[in-house]
């Protein structure tokens, strides 16, 4: 909210600059909605290069590198919008002030907020029942983010539960739950036992749990904090109760017609590109090497469909069978390397989208031969195929490339939270952040 009002400050001030000595050429409604514009764009810039993601880690922060990158995506942006819409467009020497000021503004507003914001009484006090090895594993998660949103102030052991934590606490006659509570200021309490069948004191946190104080169990805590469907605490009747996993009716109308806006929007965008790779495919491997590679993948429903992509490996690639891609993978071509990095080989996937085979957003499909091995091992692979498969996910964004039975267990976790969680908005928010994968290259193989 600060830096959208920077943002909207920083065009009056570029106009001010300009103005200073004569007449302003434009009238306060033409500058407001001047203004109003540039403040969004750049605002859905930085979020789209994760400014103001919470799970940035200390190794990709690089905080003006950010910056920098999304002051630019935001100029081109709004190049785009001036050439659509040029009663919005201000003077140049206008737009540069503003984006010199802008700049300036947003370096000033960040170190005010770490300088004098005192980030712990941002962070919820957590208080864990249990302190067995799931309540131990709590003390790491998020531990490499730079904004970590809660604090855990305590362990509560149960009767004849092994120890996995530090300093835990025992309750008896002396040492009450509802005393701890108030005594460390408690705001949430998380149940994190590793067996289900251990007594809790049921009277004592129904009593907390109406003086005000949040109680939620260790599925809940994990979804809410590493957006995350936690496979390891996940049961049937959770499926069964929790809110959520809703597909079919509007829902689906909305989507539909979603991903053909946005499917035409990008190839409008994005043919110049795709016809530069088909150029670069041809003059690598000669004009009668084929171009684009069709693979058989698992979609929606568990129903098959050919999934389309530029060729990015030698012709004879798969003829040992279906293999993962590797970190230095020899197979890949030197045109593959580079449209891989940048996600350039999924581009005719927009024609299964616009087709109905799959979804801008969704699960990434993946081959029949190693679903059904996925299927056998990994408990719930199975529901990922509720929704339509996807150009870009939820797992893409959180998770590295998966290269496998380990690596598609853990994408598994975001992908049931997306197929639970599933809005317009996450949409939206998945396509804003995909520019910061492309950009960053982050996840390619």
């Amino acid at each position: 909210m600060a830096e959208s009002l920077v943002f909207y400050l920083a065009m009056y001030c570029g106009a001010g600059l300009r103005f200073l000595y004569t007449a302003s050429w434009y009238s306060q409604s033409e500058l407001a909605a001047s203004a109003a514009v540039y403040s969004i764009v750049f605002i859905a810039s930085c979020s789209g290069l994760g400014l103001y993601r919470k799970t940035l880690d200390k190794e990709e922060y690089n905080i003006l590198q950010r910056i920098s990158f999304s002051f630019a995506v935001a100029v081109f942006i709004l190049a785009f919008i001036y050439y659509i819409i040029p009663e919005l467009m201000l003077a140049r020497s206008v737009l540069i002030s503003a984006i010199i000021f802008s700049f300036v503004g947003l370096l000033l507003t960040r170190y005010l907020f770490y300088r004098f914001v005192n980030l712990d009484n941002l962070k919820r006090r957590v208080l864990v029942v249990g302190c067995g090895q799931r309540a131990g594993e709590l003390s790491v998660v998020n531990s490499s983010y730079i904004y970590r949103g809660f604090e855990i102030v305590g362990y509560i052991t149960l009767e004849d539960e092994p120890i996995s934590v530090p300093h835990a606490i025992a309750l008896n006659e002396k040492i009450r739950l509802t005393d701890i509570v108030e005594a460390a200021n408690v705001d949430e309490i998380v149940i994190a036992v590793d067996d289900r069948r251990k007594k809790l004191p049921v009277e004592e946190l129904l009593d907390i749990k109406m003086s005000g104080v949040q109680i939620m169990d260790l599925q809940t805590f994990y979804e809410r904090e590493q957006r995350l469907v936690f496979l390891e605490a996940l049961s049937p009747s959770w499926l069964m109760f929790s809110d959520g996993f809703v597909s079919g009716g509007l829902r689906s109308m909305v989507k539909r017609s979603f991903d053909i806006l946005a499917s035409l929007m990008l190839l409008s965008v994005s043919w110049w590109l795709m016809i530069l790779t088909m150029l670069a495919i041809y003059i690598e491997s000669g004009f009668g090497a084929p171009v684009f590679y069709r693979q058989k993948r698992v979609g929606y429903r568990d129903i098959p469909f050919d999934v389309i992509k530029f060729r990015s490996m030698r012709i004879d690639a798969e003829k040992n069978g279906a293999q993962w891609a590797s970190q230095t993978d020899d197979r890949v071509t030197r045109v593959g390397k580079v449209i891989r990095k940048y996600r350039i080989d999924e581009l005719p996937q927009l024609l299964n989208v616009l087709k109905g085979d799959m979804s801008f957003v969704g699960p990434r499909p993946e081959r029949p031969e190693f679903v059904k091995g996925f299927e056998e091992n990994i408990p719930y692979y199975k529901e990922r195929h509720r929704v339509k498969p996807g150009i870009t996910g939820w797992a893409q964004l959180c998770y590295p490339y998966g290269a496998s039975e380990y690596d598609t267990r853990q994408k598994l976790q975001f992908d049931l939270y997306y197929v639970k969680n599933y809005s317009l908005f996450l949409d939206l928010t998945i396509m804003m952040s995909t520019v910061e994968v492309i950009l960053w290259g982050k996840g390619a193989r």
